[in-house]
């Protein structure tokens, strides 16, 4: 009888034993943008790292419109982490959104992670100097709920030809095919250079490259949006430009809810700012070269989370 009474309990634990789920870990979402973008490089690479992989919670990388989704969807706690232009960080925060003065205060500043150029690309001989030659022109301006989108939408208003030009709503490398068969006149890019798409389109046209900082300087730009950097695309970084092309870039932040663990930050961050980290960042795209300990908190003008405030004094950077 107690042989059967002892055989009977051990069933019965190893009837709980089995059915006593594994403890999930916490999922954490970190927003992306749209397939084949930098944004969505940035989630994915982050997500296969292999110590982050090996962390206490399970992180998700979540494609999107873009920065200004990835702001929105930050803010209601719709994603933990995200990539979001400083620039929209900051117009956002301050209720100075393009036709939504809504204030999104719950995003915070994690690191920086590369300079994004404003581009726009042009027939050679076309005579297109100037933004404002674009008038009644055909022009891809990035996809709708994207940040190349809104920063053209920001830049063309400020320079009176938003309403003026015939605007195409899509994506890169969509522009470049519509460029090369004459569909578009000119095409808008805010991303980091050698852009593909670009690459794609001097393959098929003789292209120039319009000097945007000219028309920054000269509108009063740079001290309407001081968040803003001047730069030059180099000469020979596309087909057939061979001088230095004058622009002006916003920075890719790295952010956070404001309710997002201080610690969960704080591990990220220490898991890709090593030298095994950005190795591995760069490995997966180029334009990652900009990340760095030194550079974490360039480009940030706005309140930063307080796991990265705590990374960053540690780091000697802040």
């Amino acid at each position: 009888m107690k042989q059967i009474v002892k055989i009977l309990s051990l069933l019965v634990v190893a009837t709980i034993a089995f059915s006593v789920p594994a403890i999930a870990k916490d999922r954490i979402v970190f927003g992306g943008g749209p397939a084949g973008g930098t944004f969505q490089t940035v989630a994915n690479a982050i997500q296969v790292y292999d110590p982050v992989k090996a962390m206490d919670f399970s992180l998700k990388a979540q494609s999107s419109a873009g920065s200004v989704e990835n702001l929105r969807r930050v803010d209601s706690g719709k994603m933990d982490f995200a990539t979001v232009y400083s620039g929209h960080v900051y117009l956002g925060a301050n209720g100075m959104m393009k036709n939504d003065t809504k204030k999104y205060t719950n995003v915070r500043a994690v690191s920086f992670l590369y300079g994004a150029p404003a581009q726009l690309v042009v027939r050679a001989g076309s005579g297109i100097k100037s933004v404002k030659d674009l008038v009644g022109k055909k022009v891809g301006v990035g996809n709708a709920g994207s940040g190349a989108f809104a920063n053209c939408e920001l830049f063309f208003s400020h320079m009176g030809v938003w309403d003026k030009v015939g605007r195409n709503a899509m994506g890169y490398n969509d522009a470049a095919a519509a460029f090369g068969n004459n569909q578009l006149d000119a095409f808008w890019l805010f991303t980091a250079f050698p852009s593909g798409a670009v690459i794609m389109a001097a393959q098929t046209n003789d292209i120039e490259m319009v000097d945007l900082a000219a028309d920054a300087k000269a509108s009063g730009f740079f001290k309407k949006y001081p968040y803003f950097g001047k730069l030059s695309v180099p000469a020979g970084t596309y087909k057939g430009v061979d001088t230095e092309t004058p622009s002006f870039q916003d920075s890719a932040l790295w952010v956070a809810n404001k309710d997002v663990s201080d610690d969960v930050v704080y591990k990220l961050l220490s898991a890709i700012y090593t030298p095994e980290g950005l190795a591995h960042m760069v490995a997966q795209k180029k334009t990652f070269k900009a990340m760095s300990v030194a550079k974490g908190a360039d480009g940030i003008v706005t309140p930063m989370h307080p796991g990265a405030i705590k990374f960053w004094k540690e780091k000697g950077v802040l």
